[in-house]
């Protein structure tokens, strides 16, 4: 192989790892950012299963990890007690440390995550006994508080 030819693949070589490398950096980044909307501090916001919402102002962001349980009482049925949907929810401080919380239907009573309240305000759909509610169809709305 000829000594400029040899240069040229090369210097073609550097360019290609210059690019991989480039790429890498920009998947990288793309992954380490907060996944779904920006939430505000005394706004109702609605999250899917799975999803993530940084609460501007607080310094946090909530994930809905989804629905641990549902005994609420179908629409389309008699019963003599409401029952109670356990709703999961993780907070994630941007300093790091990961908490999960249990938020219920039944008590609507919020959470305290440092010096913010976490509040569960609606879980959907509510169930019918005629049609099962999947996992993802879940949809929680939040509500952050100082």
């Amino acid at each position: 192989m000829s000594r400029s030819r040899l240069q040229r693949r090369t210097i073609w070589m550097v360019v290609m790892m210059r690019h991989l490398l480039i790429a890498i950096a920009v998947a990288v980044c793309a992954a380490c950012s907060p996944s779904g909307p920006t939430a505000r501090l005394d706004e109702n916001f609605v999250l899917a299963p799975g999803e993530s919402a940084r609460v501007a102002g607080a310094d946090v962001s909530i994930r809905f990890v989804g629905v641990q349980g549902d005994s609420r009482c179908p629409a389309d049925a008699i019963c003599i007690q409401g029952g109670d949907a356990l709703v999961r929810v993780e907070v994630l401080p941007s300093t790091g440390g990961a908490r999960t919380y249990d938020l219920h239907t039944a008590t609507n009573q919020p959470v305290r995550h440092g010096d913010v309240l976490i509040a569960l305000v609606e879980l959907a759909p509510y169930p019918f006994a005629s049609r099962p509610t999947q996992p993802g169809d879940y949809r929680a709305t939040l509500r952050v508080t100082r």
